[in-house]
């Protein structure tokens, strides 16, 4: 039988300081992965893509290959590239962020998923409308894609929608669940202690304002609280909350699919909460209307943000996720975020893995603390 190739891509994350610290922890990250991987003895090699050579030197096994050339980078081409230059037969794919508490059997499922002769075409993936990482045989189907696919996202969904390959989930849990696209899932990870050696290592390094994210999560625990959550929302996830939390919950979905849709870019997402707030103005939302709601938020903010034409720099988005007002150049995001940190209710704003992997870590951790206090 054909072990799979591991395939990790690592890039695209340039620019100021919040973008060089989310490089950092994604380097970090992929690196661990691969290590945990390699780990299983399932892989026959690992290939790391790169836009640049990692600055710590990656686990033994693991081939890197830099991109530096002049051609601008296209995922799906490069992607469909390697398969071909390195005859990849069965693929496991990861992007640098996704997954960063996958543990051994995570990558030994994604393996067994696409092992076996022949047969057709299947794909295994953390989220079928929305993928982070997915396994794929015959890896070599990715190149019937047309176009190529412009990111990770909407894979999964494409190979079953344009090629009828058959796309099974693994199941859905914080593990698989969690992936690092803003300084909040970062925030998450260390307020938890739940991240791989080289990651820890960053995150201790990180001065975070945790006390806002703990305030929040704690209201999880608490029978007599009522938490909101908003944004790109899935079913699962209510079915979560409902099933893990003691609180009351309060949901407003809107958007699932944004980006994979790329409704993001064009600006077409619509958003009841961005409305809200051009209605009655940020202060007034987070300060009046907000606490009447709930004990405490996680808000998914950018399809509110692409709704209000808030379409600031990705630099200008990670400083609010992280709460740093004074760093935000774009006046009304700068508003938004000033009035979100003086409400009377603790608000945690971020991005999609907020209102997914990241709600769930952070229950996790609220329920240990809970049980910890209980103890003594």
């Amino acid at each position: 039988m054909t072990r799979p190739a591991l395939v990790v891509m690592l890039g695209g994350m340039t620019g100021g300081p919040y973008e060089r610290r989310m490089r950092e922890a994604l380097e970090a990250s992929a690196l661990d992965s691969l290590e945990v991987a390699l780990g299983t003895g399932r892989f026959c090699e690992a290939l790391l893509l790169a836009d640049a050579r990692p600055a710590t030197p990656a686990p033994a096994g693991v081939t890197v290959e830099v991109d530096a050339g002049p051609e601008p980078f296209h995922y799906g081409r490069r992607l469909a590239a390697a398969v071909a230059d390195h005859r990849i037969e069965r693929l496991v794919y990861l992007g640098g962020g996704s997954g960063p508490l996958l543990a051994a059997e995570q990558f030994v499922a994604l393996a067994d998923g696409v092992a076996g002769d022949g047969g057709a075409p299947h794909c295994v993936t953390n989220n079928a409308f929305s993928s982070d990482f997915f396994a794929l045989a015959p890896a070599s189907v990715l190149a019937r894609l047309e176009p190529a696919p412009a990111a990770d996202n909407a894979v999964p969904r494409r190979l079953r929608e344009a090629l009828a390959v058959e796309v099974s989930e693994l199941p859905r849990t914080t593990e698989t669940q969690l992936n690092l696209d803003s300084p909040t899932d970062l925030a998450a990870l260390a307020l938890a202690g739940r991240a791989g050696p080289r990651l820890a290592a960053r995150l201790e390094g990180w001065a975070f304002d945790t006390g806002p994210l703990a305030a929040a999560a704690r209201c999880f625990t608490d029978r007599e609280a009522e938490v909101l959550v908003a944004g790109r929302v899935g079913s699962l996830a209510w079915q979560y909350l409902e099933r893990e939390t003691a609180c009351r919950v309060r949901v407003l979905a809107e958007e699932r699919g944004m980006t994979a849709a790329g409704r993001d870019a064009d600006g077409g997402a619509r958003s009841l909460l961005g409305q809200l707030i051009a209605a009655v103005g940020a202060a007034r939302f987070f300060g009046e209307l907000l606490p009447e709601l709930c004990h405490a938020a996680f808000i998914d903010i950018r399809p509110a943000l692409v709704h209000l034409g808030l379409h600031g720099s990705r630099g200008d988005r990670f400083a609010a996720d992280a709460g740093h007002v004074a760093a935000i150049e774009q006046p009304a995001l700068r508003e938004l975020v000033r009035a979100a940190q003086a409400s009377p209710v603790p608000v945690v704003l971020g991005g999609h893995t907020l209102v997914a992997g990241a709600l769930m870590l952070l229950n996790d951790w609220a329920w240990a603390e809970h049980d910890r206090a209980l103890a003594r």
